[in-house]
């Protein structure tokens, strides 16, 4: 499905930079919005008269109502939305630190609250969009290295099932992606296998038009699917 209008939060690296350009040389004009002015721009310059930038810190959520209004009639609709704004500070596994937890919370549930009740209110009244959160295997179970991050990506998931059971009525589509590690500056310091930001943007764009929750990866549909069974006993001495 190819989208005319989009808006992307978290667009100045990783997947959420790899979206904008994919849809960008599809024809789709996406407001690319994020802190990092300097990224957005090489954005701009890449794809002129596709990109429009917009520098915003998810933490400020004052300013996304008046912002929300200002971006959409610059585009002149909407079509997409994706939050993709995202945090995971490195946590030691004896570590407890309030700050860290609620940066993530910040971003990863509030900010995403405040845009997404934007974008949702728009299309019930259009009647029209895709809803799309990016969110994580993470979310999926109760690990014991990352207690916030995955809380804050079941909270994700719950809220963003809760949207598509809302909006379906409109016929918007609510779609929650989950990525498992990614080669992008959220999970620098995880030492394992990743997919490249670019090969997880590409699964995303195909999944923006369908409701439900969609892995990126066959083997974590099925990875997951006898995880979330486990119960708590067994899952604790495995010690994932």
């Amino acid at each position: 499905m190819k989208h005319k209008t989009a808006i992307i939060i978290g667009a100045s690296s990783g997947i959420g930079r790899e979206i904008v350009r994919i849809l960008a040389s599809q024809g789709t004009i996406v407001a690319a919005v994020a802190r990092r002015k300097p990224m957005l721009d090489e954005l701009v310059a890449e794809f002129p008269g596709k990109v429009l930038a917009f520098e915003h810190d998810v933490l400020n959520t004052d300013e996304v109502p008046e912002l929300f209004l200002e971006i959409t009639k610059q585009l002149g609709g909407l079509d997409l939305f994706v939050y993709n704004s995202g945090v995971m500070p490195e946590v030691e596994s004896s570590e407890f630190d309030f700050q860290k937890d609620m940066d993530m919370v910040n971003v990863n549930m509030v900010g995403a609250i405040a845009w997404c009740n934007q974008a949702a209110n728009r299309f019930q009244h259009t009647k029209h969009g895709c809803l799309v959160g990016i969110g994580s295997v993470a979310g999926d179970r109760g690990r014991q290295l990352q207690p916030v991050y995955n809380a804050s990506k079941a909270f994700l998931h719950s809220y963003m099932e809760s949207m598509r059971n809302r909006l379906c009525r409109y016929g918007v589509i609510v779609s929650t992606i989950k990525p498992g590690p990614v080669d992008t500056d959220l999970a620098k310091h995880m030492k394992m296998k990743k997919m490249s930001a670019r090969q997880a943007a590409e699964i995303c764009v195909t999944k923006f038009h369908k409701n439900g929750e969609h892995y990126l990866a066959f083997f974590h549909r099925f990875a997951f699917y006898i995880i979330k069974r486990i119960p708590s006993p067994i899952f604790r001495k495995l010690k994932l």
